[in-house]
């Protein structure tokens, strides 16, 4: 008798549970017209599990030798099929089989070598667009000092992914991939996070080198544009880098680059040991200490910036914005303050000293006004209570109107609509800000009844030359046109823009180009 086997292939089959086992059963059922041989590996082999699937296989293969092997991983059960090159007799010996085909050895080395490689990829690869992710760019990192990174960033994903949906997102994930390999292919591309992605360059550049290397790479990439479905959308970028040799920290150096240069709005950025992104962190000790002294002494105050009436051409209404002076009269941003108002939860007293005092402030002219108010407030009995207060004992109830901040996601909407519903039974109006980022969307505007929206200044300000920008204001305004709500663009910095805007049909305008916020009012304006 000639017992020289040999195996043609080897296929493994993880298991769960006894649920699994008639799904694996109708897997297999291909086997039935070849030459096998089959393992159960498992740590113990008188589990109702390992005993349903050997009753299941022998009545599937009544004439394929069954084994039942013993591993060490408690946690997992295999189905381990070999198909032969010719059939197993009955005289065969199983024990001469196995030595045969150094099943023992060859076949389970490859065997796990097979699952090695198939796990290794998925961890180091990213699903969605096959490129390497960011534990491959750290293993990489770690093997090559000599190289620089650079982060891409996609500014208006958000805005994508509001827009045409979670699908077309990824579609556009996908083809920016595609675009990054076939265009700068000679490097490392990797997808880094959510929206970013990273660039490996084998070459270590000093400051210098690498700004004119970031100058060019930005010249590249800034027009990019995917298609889908017929229509062009338009991927706004930034990118960072780090020009340190050293790799210790880089990560979070080069996320500190990209935010400075969101924040200045500058096409990229370099990390610089000059830069103490820490002492932000380092200093909200001190800035706690500052936001409460500020509001014990009311120096947290509005600051107002015009509304342009498009059509009447000319100033009629104001956005309350909550500034704080500091004790050096310098003016400090909410978003520094703010978020450390509500750590220290004296963030109510900030809603307060803001209604308060613009309330003040227009009761002695004639026009309308805006204050912000946060779904915080909203949630809050006490500024909830606080707020219908004054618009019972105010006659300005009929001007003001409460802009509706969404910078998360509405949990309890009964909530919200209560709160409009109150505030417009005394004549306040309701606008929902930034709309076309964040989490406001059109079904918002069909289940709310607000009376304006204000476009968000990412569409805004570059509406004059991106079509994109263009094609989703032109929706907003129609949508909200229909449904009789009134328009407000802002971030309006100049004539072009105002042009556009005015191009489109907005009603309102505000930004820089019609004046920047400011402690007193301004009069009227025609222009």
């Amino acid at each position: 008798m000639d017992n020289n086997y040999s195996f043609l292939e080897v296929n493994s089959f993880s298991i769960s549970s006894s649920s699994d086992v008639p799904e694996l059963v109708r897997n297999v059922q291909e086997y039935k017209s070849k030459q096998i041989l089959i393992h159960i590996v498992s740590f113990i082999h008188n589990t109702v599990l390992v005993q349903n699937l050997k009753n299941e296989l022998q009545k599937l293969f009544p004439h394929a030798m069954i084994s039942l092997l013993k591993h060490q991983d408690k946690s997992e059960t295999s189905l381990v099929i070999y198909t032969l090159d010719k059939e197993i007799g009955e005289s065969d010996i199983r024990d001469e089989v196995l030595k045969e085909l150094h099943l023992d050895n060859s076949a389970k080395v490859k065997i796990i070598d097979i699952h090695r490689k198939q796990l290794l990829s998925r961890y180091f690869t990213d699903h969605l667009t096959s490129l390497p992710n960011m534990y491959q760019l750290r293993k990489d990192l770690e093997e090559d000092e000599n190289s620089s990174l650079i982060i891409i960033n996609i500014d208006n994903f958000k805005t994508i992914n509001n827009f045409y949906g979670f699908m077309v997102g990824d579609n556009v994930l996908e083809q920016v991939s595609k675009y990054l390999v076939e265009n700068i292919s000679k490097h490392s591309i990797y997808r880094f996070s959510g929206v970013e992605f990273a660039l490996l360059v084998n070459k270590n550049m000093g400051f210098y080198e690498l700004k004119e290397y970031l100058k060019t790479l930005y010249e590249e990439l800034k027009d990019m544009s995917v298609e889908y479905q017929d229509t062009k959308i338009y991927v706004d970028i930034t990118l960072a880098s780090c020009s340190n040799s050293n790799h210790d920290d880089i990560f979070s150096k080069v996320s500190m680059a990209l935010k400075y240069a969101k924040d200045r709005a500058a096409p990229f950025w370099i990390y610089e040991e000059r830069m103490q992104f820490e002492n932000e962190y380092k200093n909200n000790l001190s800035i706690s200490s500052i936001v409460r002294n500020a509001v014990e002494d009311s120096r947290i105050i509005p600051y107002f910036q015009p509304i342009y009436d498009n059509k009447a051409s000319k100033i009629t209404r104001y956005e309350c914005l909550a500034r704080l002076i500091d004790e050096n009269e310098r003016v400090v941003s909410p978003l520094v303050f703010i978020p450390i108002a509500k750590k220290i939860k004296v963030y109510n007293k900030v809603s307060k000293l803001i209604i308060d005092q613009s309330f003040e402030v227009f009761k002695s002219n004639s026009y309308d006004f805006s204050i912000n108010i946060s779904l915080e407030d909203i949630m809050s009995s006490e500024i909830f209570e606080y707020i219908i207060d004054k618009l019972k004992n105010s006659n300005l109830a009929h001007r003001v109107t409460f802009e509706l901040l969404e910078s998360e996601a509405i949990q309890d909407f009964k909530k919200v609509i209560r709160f409009i519903n109150e505030v417009k039974r005394y004549g306040a109006k309701i606008a929902i800000d930034d709309f076309g980022s964040g989490y406001s969307n059109f079904s918002y505007l069909m289940k709310m009844s607000v009376d304006y929206i204000k476009i968000d200044g990412s569409l805004i300000e570059n509406i004059d030359v991106d079509e994109n920008s263009y094609l989703i204001v032109e929706t907003i305004v129609a949508f909200a046109k229909k449904l009789g709500v009134q328009t407000i663009a802002e971030f309006v910095h100049s004539s072009t823009i105002i042009d556009k805007v005015n191009e489109l049909g907005i009603d309102f305008s505000q930004g820089f180009y019609i004046d920047v916020p400011a402690e007193k009012l301004i009069e009227s304006q025609e222009s």
